[in-house]
């Protein structure tokens, strides 16, 4: 079943997240295996982050590798958990 997550990171800045995403774009494997979609906004806070999963057990994968590469990047620890829903339905225009 198809997850959809939103986290709120407030005192990230839009340069960290560019760095993070750097530094697990070069991790060895699929590092983003199973990510359907996902979308960075900039607030006036920080970094809002959508993701749609194909499944939860393909983001808490993830889970694994982003949290140990964004601690090294000194990032700040999100102030709350992800909101996660599961997906009733998801399509894609056009495909």
């Amino acid at each position: 079943m198809a997850i959809f997550m939103k986290a709120s990171l407030p005192g990230v800045t839009t340069d960290q997240y560019d760095a993070l995403n750097a530094e697990l774009e070069s991790l060895p494997g699929d590092t983003f295996a199973g990510c359907l979609s996902h979308v960075c906004v900039a607030t006036d806070s920080g970094i809002e982050v959508y993701d749609l999963w194909e499944s939860q057990e393909a983001m808490d994968k993830f889970g694994a590798v982003i949290m140990p590469v964004a601690e090294k990047q000194g990032l700040p620890a999100p102030s709350e958990p992800p909101a996660v829903s599961q997906v009733h339905r998801y399509w894609v225009p056009g495909s």
